[in-house]
């Protein structure tokens, strides 16, 4: 296997990583080293920073002479020769408030499956117990949010609760990573977000990109609580019936298509008045009126 630059970590709100609060969110820390990475070619342990591959003559901070001797990594690697491990060496860089334990340490934060020209990335539920067999250091998550809809109150929380390494009483970390090992961005491209604590402080909501009208909730989200009803539904669905004289699941298409119309024509001045001219990702409210029609038709689906 050869080197593989990381990838870029997109800003939440940008249209990169358009719609990755919806799903499974992995909220994790954000910690300020320098990016690295190991695998094994032909068996010999390799390392990289991120943009080159090292060597023990051409270094980063020291990283590919301490892992070269870090037997954990050693045996991971030959237990698992397929995958390849991205993580944070943690050497002092522009936060310096870690506790002094945590320095000069391998912090792994991404596991892959190397397929040639891609890597796949192995969600952290599967890959946390596989490193806990070697007892290796990685970056657990400050919150894990299951099949909804992360709110934007959601990752202001996360952010402050990101003390991950950091000495008791000298604030909070660097910012967080959002992953949902679901979604792929509109270039097809698995892709993560991130909020850093410092931009947080200079800039709102609304400059991250965030629709939201209220600390919890986004305003595609409140439309659909309004007035994506369960009576709304049944309507729709019950107009089906009667034209098809009956239900067949091939039909789920059509549900899907006219509650999105029938919200967006008959309550789009209702939305306006209500939300005092909100700007709206129609994109993100589809796939809520999607999600709202599945927990009120379950048995369709």
């Amino acid at each position: 296997m050869e080197f593989k630059k990381y990838q870029h970590i997109e800003r939440f709100g940008t249209d990169e990583v358009q719609s990755i609060e919806i799903g499974s969110v992995f909220i994790f820390p954000k910690i300020d080293g320098t990016n690295a990475s190991v695998w094994f070619n032909d068996g010999e342990l390799k390392a990289g920073s991120r943009t080159r591959e090292l060597t023990f003559d051409k270094d980063n901070a020291g990283f590919y002479n301490e892992i070269s001797k870090d037997q954990r990594i050693i045996d991971y690697l030959t237990k698992h020769p397929e995958h390849r491990l991205y993580g944070e060496w943690l050497v002092p860089h522009s936060l310096k408030t870690y506790r002094q334990d945590a320095w000069r340490k391998f912090y792994i934060f991404d596991v892959c499956l190397d397929r040639g020209e891609e890597v796949e990335y192995i969600p952290y539920g599967i890959y946390k117990p596989m490193l806990d067999e070697f007892n290796l250091d990685y970056i657990p998550p400050i919150a894990i949010i299951k099949d909804g809809i992360c709110t934007y109150e959601a990752f202001l929380k996360s952010l402050e609760k990101n003390v991950f390494l950091i000495e008791d009483g000298k604030g909070i970390g660097e910012g967080i990573v959002i992953k949902n090992y679901d979604f792929y961005n509109k270039h097809h491209r698995q892709t993560w977000a991130k909020i850093v604590t410092n931009e947080f402080k200079e800039k709102n909501a609304k400059t991250f990109g965030v629709t939201a009208i209220s600390a919890g909730k986004m305003v595609e989200e409140e439309i659909v609580d309004k007035f994506c009803t369960a009576s709304l539904i049944e309507k729709e669905y019950a107009k089906i019936v009667t034209e098809k004289e009956g239900w067949k699941s091939e039909y789920i298409p059509i549900l899907l298509s006219k509650v999105f119309h029938e919200l967006i024509t008959e309550e789009a001045w209702n939305i306006v008045k209500n939300f005092k001219m909100p700007t709206i990702n129609f994109k993100t409210l589809n796939t809520l009126v999607i999600n709202r029609i599945k927990n009120v038709k379950t048995e369709i689906f």
